[in-house]
């Protein structure tokens, strides 16, 4: 049987419980029910009928693992007591920096690539939309102004386009390079 991990260091203080969240490695991870009701889907889940506020309810999440969820509940601690991320401007016209607090900067600069493509997979399942929001704006400040070819190398992306297919997609969007 795989062992409780808890969130240590930034966890809130509450009084409304806690519930236990199996991903899909198994581990059972206690998160607080009030960093649980940042996230759409573990606020359906979540029995919040429990008269002394506590539960002893197990929440299985096929679609994440462990590592990626503690970082989950790292960032929805951080939201309890720090309150709501600012909102990222979309297309970014501006470093990443310069647009979030230095906080969210860092905690998402320092993901390595796979950390961060399963972040935004982790925030897209549980819909936690600020952290989605955050990932993808990442994502969008590693590749502005690079070129496909760029882009492949820094993900390791093999390109599967014939020589042909490659140049009817360019073709088809053309328009994309003027913006």
């Amino acid at each position: 049987m795989a062992s409780i991990v808890t969130q240590e260091g930034n966890q809130p203080e509450t009084n409304n419980g806690h519930i236990t969240l199996i991903p899909k490695d198994g581990v059972r991870i206690l998160i607080s029910k009030k960093a649980a009701m940042r996230s759409v889907l573990l606020k359906s889940m979540v029995n919040l009928d429990d008269e002394d506020g506590e539960s002893d309810q197990d929440i299985p999440l096929v679609n994440v693992d462990s590592k990626t969820l503690e970082k989950i509940i790292e960032f929805l601690n951080h939201r309890i007591i720090n309150g709501e991320m600012e909102k990222v401007e979309k297309p970014l016209s501006k470093k990443l920096s310069l647009l979030v607090s230095p906080w969210d900067h860092d905690f998402i600069s320092k993901l390595k690539h796979e950390e961060l493509f399963e972040l935004i997979q982790g925030s897209n399942y549980l819909d936690i939309k600020d952290l989605l929001d955050l990932s993808c704006a990442q994502v969008a400040s590693i590749i502005k102004g690079r070129t496909p070819e760029e882009i492949r190398k820094t993900f390791n992306i093999v390109n599967d386009f014939t020589p042909e297919e490659e140049a009817q997609v360019r073709e088809e969007n053309k328009w994309a390079e003027d913006l």
